[in-house]
């Protein structure tokens, strides 16, 4: 720890030096100023600050753990804000990009790689030849389809990989704004349930894959009507047979080629997939992206339009980490690099949906749903529908009190309070923590039990029962 110490003196005077020539403005947005990095209490009191903000497991962690534990994740606190900092020293110098704090922060880069960006994309299936833009040959200098209102508000995915959700989604609620003139926003969830025949949900998936789920099943659900959740569910039939938005095909821009892509964005948005998992694209603020970055694609996400900036050519691209991360959720990333993949492997597998009428009507009503009966804990305790029936109080093995857990198969946890999801089944009680195995890292926030209900009439009528009985026999021996 003394050495610790010692390198990160030596590394605050580097670049405390570096930093006095720059205004405290030049770092308006990024989360800190340097007079945040004068003393290691400064630094505490910025990371007591941001500790809320961080990554929401991450805050729980910290707060449910031991000082040890909040001790590791101020020191990676550090180091992540040191190396944001010798960036933008240097940057705003330049002129170029710059980072910033966001709820990473509290992450190893490991962790934020195996959590957000750790599912890598399986190479399409065979690429359509078809490309209905090949023959355009004047585009636009530039183009924002923000501005056209053909983009919904920045998502969030959370913590699940279903990135490839949200670029879909995300090119379908484009196509649909520019043929029927309506912006609606449309449902993730419905793809990371239901789509499974070739995408798996949580862990990954092709935007290819999922325009062909679109098609075959005849539409696509609205985001109101099928929420995201960010884990994998059920797939809702009824839900899945709500086919408000269809779409006719899809095509795939020519491998390889930002000609192309210009080409396609100047019409729609576009799915594109690129690397992600960078550290420096971690920690993204604002500006050109010019970073460092690799063709190992691991994220989905969607191109909304390209422009010039200080002579400076960039893609305009919507990320799904929420509007906190970048430039209220969006990366412009450099355009024109001398890679034929694009800067981040931009230009290796993007598509789009191709829709040529407008949506069918809406179905009539569905009939309403029978009422499901409860869950049956025992001859008199019942908890809602959907619901695990949890042990509050036994001995042996008779149960007397009942608990609710509001999930469909859940586990119990040992403390007779709290219960865990079943695809994270491991209840960590004095971490407060639901765990998808004992050595997971991240979990979620254990869900409380709530008491199941007691069904005084079916006791009333067995003791009533059982006092007849009781009354007949005595009768009958005299």
């Amino acid at each position: 720890m003394a050495g610790m110490g010692k390198l990160f003196l030596l590394t605050m005077l580097v670049v405390g030096f570096a930093a006095l020539a720059i205004a405290e403005d030049d770092y308006s947005g990024l989360g800190y100023t340097p007079a945040d990095l004068e003393t290691e209490e400064s630094m505490r009191a910025l990371f007591d600050n941001w500790l809320p903000v961080l990554e929401p497991a991450l805050e729980h962690q910290v707060l449910k753990g031991s000082l040890g534990e909040k001790e590791m994740r101020f020191q990676i606190f550090r180091e992540n804000l040191m190396f944001i900092h010798a960036h933008n020293v240097k940057a705003i110098k330049e002129g170029t990009y710059l980072m910033g704090v966001n709820k990473y922060a509290g992450m190893t880069h490991d962790e934020f790689r195996g959590k957000y960006v750790g599912s890598k994309f399986d190479r399409r299936r065979a690429e359509r030849t078809s490309f209905r833009y090949a023959q355009v040959m004047n585009v636009p200098d530039s183009v924002d389809w923000r501005a056209k209102g053909a983009v919904t508000g920045v998502k969030d995915q959370g913590s699940c990989g279903s990135c490839w959700a949200f670029s879909t989604v995300g090119s379908v609620e484009g196509i649909n704004h520019i043929v029927t003139g309506s912006l609606v926003a449309l449902s993730e969830q419905e793809l990371v349930d239901c789509d499974t025949k070739y995408n798996q949900g949580c862990n990954g998936g092709l935007m290819d894959y999922a325009f062909e789920f679109i098609i075959n099943n005849g539409g696509i659900d609205t985001e109101d009507d099928y929420p995201y959740k960010g884990q994998d569910g059920k797939c809702l039939k009824d839900k899945l047979n709500s086919h408000v938005v269809t779409i006719d095909d899809y095509e795939d821009v020519p491998e390889n080629s930002e000609a192309d892509l210009k080409k396609a964005v100047a019409n729609q948005p576009v799915s594109v997939a690129i690397e992600a998992g960078g550290r420096e694209f971690q920690f993204y603020q604002s500006g050109v992206f010019t970073g460092a970055c690799g063709t190992d694609l691991d994220h989905g996400v969607l191109a909304v339009g390209y422009g010039t900036e200080n002579g400076k050519d960039y893609w305009i691209v919507k990320n799904s980490w929420a509007s906190s991360w970048g430039e209220a959720g969006y990366i412009r990333m450099e355009r024109g690099v001398d890679a034929v993949s694009g800067k981040c492997g931009i230009a290796m597998e993007p598509s789009y949906p191709i829709k040529k009428g407008p949506n069918p009507p809406p179905a009539p009503p569905a009939p309403p749903s029978p009422v499901k009966p409860d869950t049956q804990c025992d001859n008199y305790y019942s908890c809602p529908e959907s619901n695990t029936c949890c042990c509050v109080f036994n001995l042996g093995k008779r149960c007397f009190s009942w608990g609710c857990c509001p999930l469909e198969g859940a586990t119990c946890c040992n403390d007779h309070q709290h219960c865990c999801p079943s695809d994270k089944p491991v209840c960590n009680t004095r971490m407060g923590l639901c765990l998808q195995h004992k050595n997971d890292v991240f979990g979620t926030p254990m869900l409380k039990r709530t008491p199941a209900k007691f069904d005084w009439s079916k006791f009333r009528e067995r003791f009533s029962r059982k006092r007849s009985d009781e009354a007949e026999t005595l009768y009958a021996s005299q």
